[in-house]
């Protein structure tokens, strides 16, 4: 029952390690998004 225990904590640790991960590249791409949104709007409207 202990070894079930243990290999259950391993996997969830894991698990929770993956999705900490996935909100951190979430978080880049939307900054980045912005960043690139932000700079095709300037290069646009930056000509009139």
């Amino acid at each position: 029952m202990a070894g079930l225990k243990r290999k259950f904590n391993k996997g969830h640790a894991f698990t929770s390690k993956c999705v900490s991960l996935v909100k951190e590249q979430r978080a880049r791409l939307y900054i980045l998004r912005r960043c690139a949104t932000m700079l095709c709007c300037w290069y646009i409207h930056g000509d009139e």
